[in-house]
């Protein structure tokens, strides 16, 4: 499990154009505390625990870039390139904070594909896993995916517009 964790941390950290500080173990390290701290997860296997430490590095990722743009005002923040791009042909990175801000909106308006999208995009994980983690069918994680990343890419680029 740690060779994954560790290959889903320097996805998450390859592209994002030096602003991150942060090195794939220490990635995995701290989401692997912060993991170690919550009570009451009912671990369902691999993919599920995948699942979890995915939103756990996501969240660490978006915190630091929250902390760098309070400290540094006028900074941009960190961007991140997702293996599985959201606007076909876009080659390069999104932000990490403009793609959180979108997720939370999604989530909002329909929690299950948001979950989709973040377990397709930051876990890398394939519909049969997504779906296994979530109780739903292959299809309905196909389904949910192409509805999100829809969704998520109009967001994006109404908010480069701005």
């Amino acid at each position: 499990m740690y060779d994954e964790l560790r290959r889903l941390a320097k996805a998450y950290l390859k592209d994002e154009g030096g602003y991150q500080t942060l090195e794939p173990t220490a990635l995995v390290h701290e989401a692997y505390v912060r993991l170690s701290k919550r009570t009451g997860i009912a671990w369902r296997g691999k993919t599920h625990f995948l699942a979890i430490a995915a939103s756990e590095m996501r969240r660490v990722l978006v915190e630091r870039a929250r902390a760098k743009n309070t400290i540094k005002r006028g900074a941009r923040p960190p961007r991140i390139t997702l293996s599985d791009e959201l606007i076909a042909g876009r080659d390069r990175p999104l932000e990490i904070l403009a793609l959180d801000e979108a997720l939370r909106h999604l989530s909002e308006r329909s929690p299950r594909q948001a979950r989709v999208a973040e377990m397709r995009l930051f876990a890398e994980m394939r519909a049969i896993e997504i779906g296994e983690s979530l109780g739903v069918s292959e299809r309905t994680v196909k389904d949910d995916w192409r509805m999100a990343r829809a969704w998520l890419a109009r967001s994006l680029r109404q908010g480069e517009a701005s």
